[in-house]
C-alpha cells in the first residue's frame, strides 16, 4: 500500500450516508474469501491422488502445498498498492477473472513441476483478491458495531470456506479425477464477477504514486529467502546453501522496511505500526496461522491415510472446526464488548494450544471423538480470536488507511500460512524419515516408503501381503509420531501467541458509537 492511502477514500460511502447495498455487497466480498479459502485447503485430501499419478519427492510435495500461500503472501502488499492505483473493485474483479483460468491450468497439470506453477500463479491471482475485501468491508460499514458483524461474517466465511475445501474436494474426489479439485472456482469466480460489477463500490487514490517495483522484488525476495530456508533446514539439516538463502531473505526484508521509510510513495507505510494494537494483532495472527496451519494440513492425510477414511469422509470429519468458527466468529464482537478485546483473543489461543497438545495421545488407531474434540475447540477458539484482531486492526486506523491495514493483516496470514506449513510440514517430514522399515521388504519399496506416507503406501500394496501389511503399519506409525511432534510444537507457539495477546492488547476496545 502506498503512503497516499491516507488521500484514498471512496467516494460513494460516507460515515453518515451508509452504502444501501451495503450487506450485500458484503455477501459478494465473502464470496470472493471463499473463492481463496476454498483453494487453499482443498488440495489436502488430493494430495494422496495427485502423488500416485504426478509422483512428486516429499520436497514437492510440500512445495505444491506450500507456494500459493507464500506467493499470495509476498505480494499483497504490492497488490495493495495496485488496487490503489487502478481501484479496488477493478483488481478484485480482475483477480477473480484470472483465478478462474488459472484453475483450469491447475487442473489439468501433467507433472509436479507444472502444479507447482500453477499453484505459484493462483497465489498471484489470490494476492489481487484478498486486499479489497477488507479494505472495502472498512469503507462499507462506519458503524463499529455494523461493522463488527460484518467482520464476523467475513471471518465465518473464510473459515467455512476452509473447511467447506475437503467436504467439496472429497465430494469431487470419489466422483472425478484429483483436477476437478479446482474446476469449482470457475462458477465462483463467474457469480462473483457479474453480481461484483453491480453491487461493488469503486475506491482507489486520486493521486497514487508510482508502483515501486524494487520493493515488490524485495518483498518476495526476503519472503521467499525465509521460507526456504526454514523449510529445506527443518527438512534435511543445517547446511551452507540454506543458511545463505535465509541471509538474503532477512536483507532483503531489512532493506524492504528501509526502502519504506525513505521513499515518498511505499507500498506498506510503516508509520501504521506505531499503533499498538494494530502490531500486536498482526503478531498474534501470525503465531497463530503458524502454529495451526501445518499441522492441519497434514491431519489430512492422516485421516485417510492412516485411518482409512474415504476423501468425503475426511471432509465430514472436519466439520467440526467449521461449526465452531461460524458461530464463535458471529458471536466474536459481541463477547470481547462484554468481557475485553484481550480476554477473547487470549481465551481463543489459549484453547487452540490447548487443543493441540490433546494431540500428544494421538495413534493411528485413536478414535474420532478425540480428533473431533481437537477440531472443534480449534474452530471455537480462531472463531473468536481470528474476528476480534481484524476488527482491532481495521479499527485502529482512519477508514482512508483500510487498504495499507487490510493488506498487513492479510499478509500475517499467509506469511504465518507459508511458515507453518514449511516449519511444522518438514517436522512431520523429518520424524517419517525415521521410519523402521520391516525385514523382508526390497530395497525399491523402501526407498520408495522412506519419501512420503503415499509412496509407502503405493509400495505396500505392491508386495505380498505379510510384508505389505507390516510396511503399510511402519509408515502409518512414523506419519503419526510426525504429527504429534508437530502438534506438539503448534501447541507452544499458541500458547505463547496467547501470553503475547494478554500482555500487549490490555485496555484495547472495540468502538461502540456510530462512526469510525
Amino acid at each position: 500500500m502506498t503512503s497516499q492511502v491516507s488521500r484514498s477514500a471512496p467516494t460513494d460511502v460516507t460515515p453518515h450516508r451508509p452504502h444501501p447495498a451495503r450487506w450485500w455487497a458484503l455477501a459478494v466480498l465473502t464470496l470472493a474469501l471463499l473463492l481463496v479459502a476454498v483453494d487453499a485447503t482443498v488440495l489436502g485430501l488430493a494430495m494422496p491422488f495427485l502423488s500416485e499419478q504426478l509422483r512428486p519427492s516429499s520436497t514437492e510435495l510440500l512445495w505444491i502445498g506450500d507456494v500459493y500461500s507464500f506467493v499470495i503472501a509476498g505480494l499483497l502488499v504490492s497488490m495493495g498498492s495496485l488496487g490503489d492505483r487502478i481501484g479496488r473493485k477493478k483488481l478484485l474483479l480482475s483477480g477473480a477473472a484470472a483465478f478462474g483460468a488459472l484453475s483450469v491450468l491447475a487442473a489439468y497439470s501433467t507433472t509436479p513441476l507444472m502444479l507447482i506453477a500453477a499453484r505459484a500463479l493462483l497465489g498471484v491471482a489470490g494476492a489481487t483478491l484478498m486486499p479489497s475485501t477488507l479494505a472495502l468491508i472498512r469503507n462499507l460499514f462506519g458503524d463499529p458495531r455494523e461493522r463488527s458483524f460484518a467482520i464476523g461474517v467475513w471471518g465465518s466465511a473464510s473459515m467455512a470456506g476452509a473447511a467447506a475445501g475437503p467436504v467439496v474436494g472429497g465430494f469431487l474426489l470419489e466422483h472425478f479425477w484429483w483436477g476437478s479439485v479446482f474446476l469449482i472456482n470457475i462458477p465462483v469466480m463467474a457469480v462473483l464477477v457479474v453480481f461484483g460489477a453491480r453491487l461493488l463500490p469503486e475506491s482507489r487514490d486520486p493521486a497514487p504514486g508510482p508502483w515501486d517495483m524494487p520493493s515488490v522484488l524485495l518483498s518476495l525476495l526476503g519472503m521467499g529467502g525465509i521460507v526456504y530456508a526454514v523449510k529445506e533446514t527443518a527438512a534435511y539439516g543445517v547446511g551452507a546453501g540454506h543458511l545463505a538463502a535465509g541471509a538474503v531473505g532477512v536483507l532483503c526484508v531489512v532493506a524492504f522496511v528501509r526502502r519504506q521509510l525513505t521513499i515518498p510513495a511505499p507500498l506498506l507505510d510503516m508509520r501504521l505500526f506505531r499503533n499498538r494494537g494494530l502490531s500486536a494483532s498482526v503478531l498474534a495472527d501470525l503465531l497463530t496461522v503458524l502454529g495451526m496451519s501445518g499441522l492441519v494440513f497434514f491431519l489430512s492425510q492422516f485421516l485417510q491415510l492412516v485411518q482409512g477414511r474415504s476423501p468425503l469422509q475426511a471432509g465430514l470429519a472436519e466439520l467440526p472446526a467449521t461449526v465452531g468458527a461460524v458461530v464463535t466468529g458471529l458471536l466474536a464482537g459481541r463477547a470481547a464488548r462484554r468481557y475485553s478485546v484481550r480476554a477473547v483473543v487470549a481465551g481463543g489461543l489459549a484453547a487452540i494450544g490447548v487443543a493441540l497438545a490433546a494431540l500428544l495421545v494421538l495413534t493411528p488407531d485413536s478414535g474420532y471423538p478425540l480428533v473431533g474434540a481437537v477440531l472443534l475447540v480449534v474452530g471455537v477458539g480462531a472463531g473468536f480470536s481470528f474476528t476480534v484482531t481484524a476488527d482491532v486492526i481495521l479499527s485502529s486506523v482512519p477508514r482512508e488507511n483500510a487498504g495499507a491495514a487490510s493488506a498487513v493483516s492479510e499478509t500475517a496470514y499467509e506469511l504465518g500460512a507459508a511458515l507453518g506449513i514449511a516449519f511444522l510440514g518438514s517436522i512431520v517430514t523429518s520424524r517419517y524419515a525415521g521410519i523402521v522399515i520391516p525385514d523382508g521388504v526390497p530395497a525399491g519399496a523402501a526407498e520408495r516408503a522412506r519419501q512420503s506416507l503415499p509412496g509407502a503406501m503405493e509400495a505396500a500394496n505392491l508386495l505380498p501381503q505379510q510384508p505389505g501389511d507390516a510396511l503399510r503399519v511402519a509408515a502409518q506409525t512414523a506419519f503419526t509420531a510426525g504429527v504429534r511432534g508437530a502438534a506438539a510444537v503448534g501447541a507452544i507457539v499458541l500458547l505463547v501467541a496467547a501470553a503475547w495477546a494478554w500482555r500487549t492488547l490490555r485496555g484495547q476496545r472495540l468502538g461502540d458509537a456510530s462512526g469510525s
